[in-house]
């Protein structure tokens, strides 16, 4: 028997950890691996030339690669969704001569397991070659992504977000120091395409000054809104005697604008979409947006502030894994090998693999589809956690209580250079627009972000 791995999606600290792990669980299990370049770029194309596409791995190839970032496969975000169904709100269906072709090459290259690394597109991808085969060939995905947002259960975490967490919370420090030692105020961008998780997560535990997430968000939201937010922190830190700061924000708040139509006619440029369907938000500037705005109102008001926006995207998905993505990654990758070859239990054909509780637990493909759209489930940040809480409580932000204390909202009616009247009309209803916890938090103004 052969097995065949492959990743797809965007890198994240760890991919080389489970593709190590599964080539020398799978050899010593009496396989013979093959590795397939660029994901299901190349096994989806109408033409497939094997030489460059196959790596035919050994042992001596993968013995230190959990210490390293990137991916040895390289990877793609190819997806096998039919053009047409590529819509975030349609109705999913598989472009079945992608399909077809990828279970052809698997089929001539005697390939009867296969393990997908990658995101919510590519366990759909790999949903989709185990319908079609009609369980000829076994399917574990291993879920992977720095966005944290696959439906694992409990407070488990993707692979790879750990690892981005900690190297974008070293940044976020740092930009921290910056702005206390210089008094300006950064704005920081952080990848999360449908979760504020990396964001919250860095913002948390580098203690940055607000953080804001898409989860936040009833409906549809504008920039103007955001920027009132992220205003209100800066004038409601004056007020505590601080003029410097950090806010994290994460780049799904552009999803809230609206679909790449409306993000194309804000932007005025094009906003392209992914193979996927996704409009790629790489291509919206949303820190810079908030920047431009906040100071344009500063600007009228005859006040000064100095602010600096800053994206954490890419160094953070091919950093080198931390001590835990190198264990759990070996964990990820020994079970997806064991899962494929189990006999002994009545498993599903698709599956993915996860760890719960440090037990190896299957999750069948089907249980992971969204009823109403057919993709993969994703997860999101639980405002009612107390994780989410504690967060909270220690951000400087408006809240709706600082509207109802007389000194509160005088002392920033002051600072806005506004009335208290004018003020409160300016900022409370993006701030209630944008509260949706079930209790409020105490401000703590010992908060060093």
């Amino acid at each position: 028997m052969k097995l065949g791995i492959l990743v797809g999606g965007g890198p994240a600290p760890g991919i080389n950890g489970v593709i190590g792990a599964a080539t020398i669980e799978a050899i010593n299990n009496g396989l013979e691996v093959i590795g397939f370049y660029d994901g299901f770029k190349n096994l989806a194309a109408e033409h497939f030339d094997p030489k460059p596409s196959v790596w035919r791995m050994q042992i001596a190839d993968v013995g230190r690669v959990h210490m390293h970032g990137g991916s040895i496969l390289r990877t793609s975000r190819t997806s096998l969704i039919a053009p047409n169904k590529t819509d975030e709100s349609a109705v999913v269906e598989p472009d079945l001569a992608k399909v077809d072709r990828v279970l052809k090459r698997l089929d001539d290259l005697g390939v009867g397991l296969l393990l997908t690394v990658g995101g919510d597109d590519t366990a759909l991808s790999a949903r989709f070659v185990c319908e079609r085969s009609a369980g000829r060939i076994r399917v574990a995905h291993v879920p992977k992504t720095i966005d944290n947002d696959l439906p694992l259960d409990g407070d488990v975490p993707t692979f790879g977000y750990t690892s981005a967490r900690t190297l974008g919370t070293e940044l976020v420090a740092n930009l921290m120091e910056d702005s206390r030692t210089t008094g300006r105020w950064y704005i920081v961008q952080t990848m999360g395409r449908n979760a504020g998780f990396l964001a919250l997560g860095i913002g948390k535990a580098a203690g940055a000054t607000v953080t804001l997430i898409p989860e936040e968000v009833a409906g549809t939201t504008t920039i103007a809104d955001l920027a009132t937010l992220v205003e209100g922190a800066i004038l409601k830190r004056r007020v505590m005697g601080r003029t410097d700061g950090v806010a994290v924000v994460a780049e799904g708040l552009a999803y809230k604008l609206g679909d790449a139509k409306e993000l194309s006619r804000l932007l005025g440029k094009e906003v392209p979409v992914d193979a996927a369907g996704h409009p790629r938000l790489a291509e919206v500037p949303l820190a810079n947006l908030l920047k431009d705005e906040i100071t344009r109102r500063f600007k009228e008001r005859g006040d000064k502030i100095t602010l600096v926006s800053h994206t954490l995207g890419y160094e953070l998905r091919c950093a080198r894994p931390q001590s835990y993505d190198m264990a759990y990654c070996r964990d990820l990758g020994h079970g997806g090998v064991q899962l494929l070859l189990d006999s002994k239990r009545d498993l599903p054909t698709g599956l993915m693999v996860t760890i719960h509780h440090g037990e190896l637990r299957p999750v069948a493909f089907e249980d992971l589809v969204d009823p109403k759209t057919r993709r993969t489930r994703i997860r999101q940040v639980d405002l009612n956690s107390y994780s989410y809480e504690v967060a909270r409580a220690y951000m400087i932000r408006l809240e709706p209580e600082d509207f109802e204390l007389p000194n509160m909202l005088e002392s920033l009616a002051r600072e806005a250079r506004m009335s208290p009247f004018q003020f409160r009309k300016t900022f409370e209803p993006a701030v209630l627009g944008c509260c949706r916890r079930s209790e409020p938090t105490t401000m703590h103004a010992a908060n060093g972000g």
